[in-house]
């Protein structure tokens, strides 16, 4: 799980699991897998440390790299 904070400055917590795309529009727009779309304040390079982080404590991560999937 990911902390982040909405536009209003509220924090809520995200299953980073769940998310398919990150767009800077220049707001930065989270897709989940089911379509959905959150805006958020944290701007996308923070968002993508925040869900690395959360993977490689997870685990998630070696599960790629062995899988033969490393991020470019």
């Amino acid at each position: 799980m990911i902390q982040l904070l909405r536009l209003n400055g509220e924090p809520f917590t995200l299953n980073a699991v769940l998310i398919e795309q990150i767009q800077s529009l220049p707001d930065t727009t989270i897709t989940l897998l089911n379509g959905k779309k959150l805006v958020v304040k944290n701007p996308e390079k923070e968002v993508v440390q925040l869900i690395t982080a959360y993977y490689q404590t997870i685990g998630l991560q070696r599960i790629h790299i062995e899988a033969g999937e490393e991020s470019e």
